[in-house]
């Protein structure tokens, strides 16, 4: 309350000391208002340029759905895990890889796997030695995120490039070169991951692994991931109709042809059934052993390329609660 307000507080005053009280209370009750006027312009501007972001956001993902999506879901709330005390990383460790047993158990007594094999001429045993400008590239492409324990910030690495370039193409050369992975790049941070807002949030089962690697990590997979697809399309290995993790490939091609079959057998008096299959923890089960014979086999994968890929099996992991 001012001091203007309370008669004790200025009854004895003479008439400099009033004045001066006065100017002193109206100086104090301006600023308070101008401040006032000032959160007040702040908060506008603020909600001025929150709309402005998100609308040029949305403008500039309109071409990718699926990072569209993402920025919906972060923008509406969407994918926020509520707080949980109840469960520790060690029982999302445990649960994990209690689930993954699980689903190999029920094909341990499977048929041993039968490999098709690749057209005569076909084989990748090394890679092809990289250069300043395919680093740049690869770089500039990678999201701006990165595991809460990755030291290099992919912010601060995209605007350091230049500088960088030379190296990390010495770094990366290495290990195609070599088919080894430096320790550290090996490393995954498994982050558990609420599949539906609705879900249980101390149900282990409400969740998903999201496994978050270094940002050099995730250069070289890109690199090397150029350098496979490249082959496979060369040579023609990839499935006609698979369209994922192919360029200007995504669920919506998968659901046009579907589609397109289905009006196709009904203009000529056919009947059409669609069977959907959903397989649980179908990347997290893959038999490595398997992978990397079919690799060799199916697509003549060997050398260098082939010791490269197998690192994955070998991959250590930590899990952490969600955050």
């Amino acid at each position: 309350m001012s001091l203007l307000c309370q008669t004790d507080a200025w009854s004895t005053l003479d008439v400099d000391g009033l004045a001066q009280l006065y100017n002193s209370e109206i100086t104090m009750l301006l600023d308070q208002l101008a401040w006032v006027a000032q959160r007040r312009d702040y908060a506008t501007l603020r909600q001025r340029k929150r709309e402005m972001f998100w609308r040029n956001k949305i403008d500039i993902e309109r071409k990718n759905p699926r990072q569209l999506w993402r920025s919906v879901d972060a923008l509406m709330g969407r994918r926020r895990i509520p707080p949980c005390d109840t469960i520790n990383a060690t029982e999302f460790h445990r649960f994990f890889d209690a689930k993954v047993d699980g689903v190999r158990a029920t094909t341990a007594n499977a048929p041993p796997p039968s490999f098709s094999t690749v057209p005569p001429g076909c084989s990748l045993h090394a890679f092809q030695s990289l250069v300043v400008e395919d680093v740049v590239a690869a770089i500039r492409a990678l999201p701006d995120e990165q595991s809460a324990d990755d030291p290099p910030l992919t912010r601060l690495l995209k605007e350091n490039v230049d500088v960088l370039a030379p190296f990390l193409v010495e770094l990366h050369n290495w290990s195609l070169q070599t088919g080894s992975v430096p320790t550290s790049f090996k490393s995954a941070y498994i982050t558990p991951l609420l599949k539906k807002t609705n879900f249980d949030p101390a149900d282990p089962k409400s969740y998903r692994p999201i496994a978050n690697l270094s940002t050099l990590s995730k250069l070289l997979e890109r690199l090397v991931t150029r350098q496979l697809v490249s082959y496979l399309n060369a040579a023609r290995l990839l499935p006609d109709l698979q369209s994922a993790y192919r360029a200007h490939h995504s669920t919506e091609t998968a659901v046009t042809k579907v589609l397109s079959n289905i009006l196709t057998a009904l203009d000529t008096g056919d009947i059409s059934k669609l069977t959907l299959l959903d397989l649980s923890a179908a990347f997290n089960t893959v038999n490595h052993d398997i992978l990397l014979r079919r690799l060799a086999v199916s697509y003549s994968l060997g050398g260098t390329v082939l010791e490269l890929v197998s690192v994955v099996p070998r991959r250590p992991h930590t899990v952490r609660p969600p955050q």
